[in-house]
């Protein structure tokens, strides 16, 4: 189901409120069913695609890697990539397909990543990454970010974070989202990288000092909206929230845009799985299976009573070849209403 459709043209300064909190792009996760369900949940945050790789779509267009509704926006694309040329062509077939803004990945540390030469492996090559940006800004009419980690293995992050920023910001990027840790490329696996290397938030907070015209989101083991209100309220320009958007997307999203946006109303997810069913049903009809959607609301009503069934009855039932959203409407049943549970 591809649904491109023409937006309004959205401001870097739209953009930059909207980063108050993203939830972050995760490999196999952050697809567009997730994200359309992420939107129904908050209509300001920033949403990012999974990362996909600029040769995909310059070399074997996977142009469908692309898809999206237009109800996701505001949504940046996230591409991994080292070389300016083919990196200013993907950010044009991202900006042409409609999206708000191009995201450089420089902080996955994955190995199938190093042996492409990007992720967290550009920290250790900033002239490259400024050489990139350079590129796709050149290419776009559209904001171009950076997202990295405070450096890798034993880089001296005071030092090369800094040297790093410095970089960019001469490039052109305006916008950078650090992921407060190290990445270690030998001896850790991505997952260990998520949790291992021990946080530096400080680091980031001096960053915003030191680059006052640089908006600087933080990312990196936060798990609330309170302690996103932390970091706002001391300084930091956004925060981006990862895991916990995805395990507990209620509790992270449902009441985000009054909390950090400062408009709207809280979210009700019973509400929200009513408002997906029309979604569900076109995905159906187009081919798709029910699965495809459902995994990601798995923990929409994790910590209520409940939700022990829901997700019981969402998994078993869904990967029936056949399932439909009657599958989904009983295991709504299950779920104690908000106004019962008090």
């Amino acid at each position: 189901m591809s649904i491109l459709q023409d937006h309004p043209t959205r401001t870097f300064h739209d953009l930059a409120q909207a980063a108050r909190l993203s939830v972050a792009p995760m490999m196999d996760w952050t697809d567009r069913h997730c994200r359309y369900l992420h939107r129904l949940l908050s209509s300001k945050t920033l949403l990012y695609t999974e990362m996909v790789t600029a040769p995909a779509l310059v070399r074997g267009g996977a142009l469908h890697l692309l898809d999206f509704s237009a109800d996701e926006h505001p949504l940046a694309l996230q591409l991994g990539g080292s070389d300016p040329v083919e990196l200013a062509k993907a950010a044009k077939l991202g900006a042409d397909a409609g999206y708000d803004e191009i995201n450089l990945n420089c902080g996955c540390p994955s190995d199938r990543v190093q042996s492409g030469t990007f992720g967290a492996v550009l920290m250790q090559h900033p002239q490259v990454v400024a050489d990139c940006v350079a590129a796709m800004r050149e290419a776009v009419n559209v904001d171009v970010t950076v997202k990295c980690r405070i450096g890798v293995d034993d880089q001296n992050s005071e030092l090369v974070l800094p040297d790093f920023l410095e970089h960019i910001s001469k490039a052109g990027c305006n916008r950078v989202t650090i992921h407060a840790r190290k990445a270690w490329l030998q001896g850790l696996s991505p997952k260990e990288n998520r949790d291992i290397p021990p946080l530096n938030y400080d680091l980031v907070h001096r960053m915003k000092t030191r680059f006052p015209e640089l908006h600087i989101s933080i990312n990196g083991g936060i798990t609330s909206l309170e302690q996103a209100k932390t970091h706002l309220d001391a300084g930091l320009d956004g925060v981006m929230i990862g895991r916990a958007a995805y395990h507990q997307p209620s509790d992270v999203l449902c009441s985000a845009d009054p909390e950090i946006f400062g408009t709207g109303a809280t979210t009700d997810p019973v509400e929200v799985v009513h408002k997906m069913v029309p979604y569900i049903e076109a995905h159906l009809a187009d081919g798709g299976r029910l699965h495809q959607i459902t995994r990601h609301m798995l923990g929409l009503f994790a910590g209520r009573p409940g939700a022990r069934q829901w997700r019981r009855t969402l998994s078993e039932g869904a990967a029936r070849k056949d399932a439909g959203t009657d599958v989904l409407l009983q295991a709504l049943a299950s779920v104690t209403p908000l106004a019962q549970a008090g």
